[in-house]
């Protein structure tokens, strides 16, 4: 019975002990759980407070922020205030070194360059334009006193005559075309000195149609699988792109340049390229197989249209081929030629010779206020182009000749010497058929960049023409011939200066030039020194040799040094010049730096 009794207080005790371990476990699960619960409303709070606290926390970082760039903003303005108060005190706002404001010195060093609102995007790659950055106004101040330091000498300068809108003025525009890197087609100009093609889609100074033709042909490349020219490997077709557009007819001519014959689907291509743009009136193909910087080849074909544009200057239809010299800005050419003419007072018995004539424009022009022109042109096309304009003018009084204007002169002059010496009668040479009896009253001369040479500007002379206007678009080459001329029987009478080229630093300039006649008076300065001079000295005086020597050899040398050099090399000297003011006064010998120095210079003036 104790047994039976004990065996059930253990059973209780194992059923409690399951009950109290159940309820453990119940407990730990329930612990558990509310611990999860706990942990994730914690990061719930945790979330929401860390939110608010960053909200706060960029909230006050963010007034902060904004307080600092106000500071920030303040001071970079009083600076860029006092840059350009510096700025606009200095020349085409160059650097300064340092100044005094409001009795604190400020660094200079902020700006180097005047940068302009509108100043072209691609300013610092092309460098094709040389006045970014500068008013237009400054642009013609800085170009009058261009040619007033170089002409100004001969004659008086008038004030230059600028454009009312600078801006598109070019009707010829010539782009390269390359790939990029990435492998696009890129189409503009090379970078200054270089051959890098600098990619432009549109520039201030071309013709805005011309631009957006270029533009169109570089989209079209791709759908008809034309690839553009390499340089180095000589592969590729397409090379260059030039555009010309008549600014009063409005005519355009598209020139492909490619590097071999054959342009595929030509006939498709055109007529793509005229949906885009139904203003092309003709299109040829020019062929330049040769590795050289010449953009046209000598082979050419028309591919649409006539081959050519028409356009009208002062009152005359000119014909423009792709080839042709014509006159980049037409606007201010008309007011360049207009001069021109003016300057050779014609009244209608003159014989002009119109030098360097291209397409005969001046020369035509010319012509109904004349008795005759004789036009010269050493570009075949531009003279079948002059032959074609008299025509479509109805011009006769004008003959042209496919010849060397310099050549032209010489053989021209040669014959007037003839005649004169002779009596002799018409001839069968280009320049003495030109001239029967000789006789030229006015010479227009337009030489290009690099003016005249010796030869013409001699024939110029021995023709003694009553008047020559002198074109030119080299002030420092025109000053040079100038020179010549005015010490051989001319006096340049007036100068006047035509922007045809803003935004770059080139102007084009018109001179008058007429005979010296013998009864007009010349006021020059006398150094009495010279009044003893021998034919020999004539060429060169003892100022022009002194100067000569400082400019090529940084010497100083004096009269007596000059003189004792002449004679030691044959050339007379006058029989009282420089002696020794008394007997046994000390003559200082020429040092022998300075004598080779001088001896240079005698050659110079071919005096030795």
């Amino acid at each position: 019975m104790a047994d039976k009794n004990a065996m059930k207080n253990k059973s209780a005790m194992r059923n409690k002990s399951k009950v109290k371990n159940k309820d453990i476990a119940k407990n730990k699960a329930a612990g558990k759980k509310k611990y999860a619960v706990d942990k994730t409303m914690k990061q719930e709070a945790e979330k929401r407070t860390a939110g608010k606290m960053g909200k706060k926390k960029y909230a006050v970082d963010k007034t902060v922020k904004q307080e600092a760039e106000k500071r920030t903003i303040g001071k970079m303005e009083k600076k860029y205030a006092v840059t350009k108060a510096f700025t606009e005190k200095t020349d085409h706002g160059k650097s300064v070194k340092e100044k005094k404001v409001s009795g604190k010195n400020t660094s200079g060093k902020i700006i180097t360059k005047k940068q302009n609102a509108d100043m072209c995007q691609y300013a610092k790659k092309c460098g094709g334009c040389d006045y970014q950055g500068l008013s237009y106004e400054k642009q013609l101040k800085e170009k009058q006193e261009y040619v007033r330091k170089n002409v100004g000498e001969f004659c008086k300068v008038l004030p230059i005559i600028g454009m009312e809108h600078p801006y598109h003025y070019r009707n010829k525009v010539h782009a390269v075309f390359d790939i990029a890197k990435g492998g696009s087609v890129i189409s503009g100009v090379y970078k200054a000195g270089t051959h890098d093609v600098v990619n432009i889609d549109s520039c201030r100074i071309e013709d805005e149609t011309a631009d957006a033709i270029i533009c169109d042909i570089r989209g079209l490349l791709r759908s008809f699988k034309i690839k553009t020219y390499d340089e180095d490997t000589g592969y590729g077709l397409l090379r260059h792109v030039l555009v010309r557009r008549g600014f009063h007819s409005g005519e355009v001519m598209v020139v492909l340049v490619l590097g071999s014959p054959i342009l595929p689907s030509k006939n498709n291509f055109v007529k793509a390229l005229r949906k885009l743009h139904p203003e092309i009136t003709t299109v040829v193909l020019n062929v330049n197989d040769k590795k050289t910087s010449m953009v046209l080849g000598e082979k050419e074909t028309v591919i649409y249209g006539k081959g050519y544009i028409e356009d009208t200057l002062c009152g005359c239809t000119f014909r423009i081929s792709p080839k042709s010299f014509y006159q980049v800005n037409p606007v201010q050419t008309e007011i360049l030629y207009t001069k021109a003419i003016e300057y050779a007072g014609l009244t209608g018995k003159e014989r002009i010779v119109d030098a360097y004539c291209g397409i005969g424009t001046i020369g035509l022009i010319a012509a109904s206020k004349a008795k005759e022109v004789i036009s010269v042109e050493l570009n075949r096309d531009a003279v079948r182009d002059a032959v074609t304009n008299a025509k479509r003018n109805d011009i006769k009084n004008v003959q042209f000749y496919n010849a060397d204007a310099g050549q032209f002169m010489v053989e021209m002059a040669e014959y007037r010497a003839d005649q004169k010496k002779n009596q002799v009668p018409d001839a069968t040479k280009s320049g003495k058929k030109a001239t029967p009896d000789g006789n030229v009253d006015v010479v227009f001369m337009d030489p290009p960049r690099a003016g005249s040479d010796e030869a013409f500007l001699s024939s110029v002379i021995r023709l003694a023409p009553k008047r020559v206007v002198y074109i030119s678009c080299n002030p420092e080459t025109l000053a040079r011939d100038l020179k010549y001329l005015t010490k051989h029987g001319y006096q340049a009478k007036e100068c006047q200066p035509v922007d045809l080229f803003p935004w770059t630093k080139h102007v084009e300039t018109v001179v008058l030039l007429s005979q010296q006649k013998p009864d007009d008076t010349i006021e020059i300065d006398l150094d009495l020194d010279e009044l003893d001079a021998t034919s020999a000295e004539l060429k060169a005086t003892y100022q022009e040799i002194k100067d000569y020597v400082l400019k090529e050899f940084g010497l100083k040398v004096s009269s007596l040094y000059i003189s004792q050099v002449k004679r030691k090399c044959g050339i007379e000297v006058g029989e009282n010049y420089n002696l020794p003011k008394s007997e046994n006064a000390r003559v200082p010998q020429c040092p022998k730096e300075k004598e080779e120095a001088i001896k240079a210079a005698l050659k110079y003036y071919a005096m030795i």
